[in-house]
């Protein structure tokens, strides 16, 4: 049985992703995923706190947790987790770094919050091995909480 939890909790933002259909032909700006967040930010016309704060009015929500520029089915794109008002769960906003139009929203639960933590771990055990490695800083906003 622990097992089995284990399993729903790791496959369930995958899984959640995968549902909610991609990007593709609804942005500005394309990008490689493998592109250097430098030069994403470089690329992107609008900067990370105007697209903040196009985040946080189509979410209608209380604060950004994580976020940051990064390339999402091809587009170039601000991603925030911004948490909803009622203190449960948070909504994902992908916004236009072209144009700085919101491309999507996703609704996350507190149960989907909760199986993206180790997740977010990871990335930010990667972000400072790769500060390490390469001596170039890690721009992933969960790695600096």
């Amino acid at each position: 049985m622990k097992r089995l939890l284990i399993a729903v909790m790791v496959a369930l933002p995958f899984a959640a992703s995968a549902a909610t259909g991609d990007l593709k032909g609804s942005c500005s700006m394309k990008a490689d995923k493998l592109t250097k967040k430098t030069e994403l930010e470089k690329m992107a016309k609008v900067k990370p706190d105007e697209a903040k704060s196009i985040a946080m009015k189509a979410a209608g929500g209380t604060a950004i947790s994580k976020g940051g520029i990064e390339t999402e089915d091809g587009c170039l794109v601000y991603a925030y987790h911004v948490k909803n008002s009622s203190g449960k769960g948070q909504t994902e906003v992908f916004v236009d770094a072209g144009n700085g139009t919101v491309l999507k929203k996703e609704m996350e639960g507190a149960l989907r919050t909760a199986a993206e933590k180790p997740v977010d771990k990871t990335k930010e055990i990667a972000g400072r091995t790769k500060e390490v490695v390469t001596g170039e800083p890690s721009t992933n906003q969960s790695a600096k909480k």
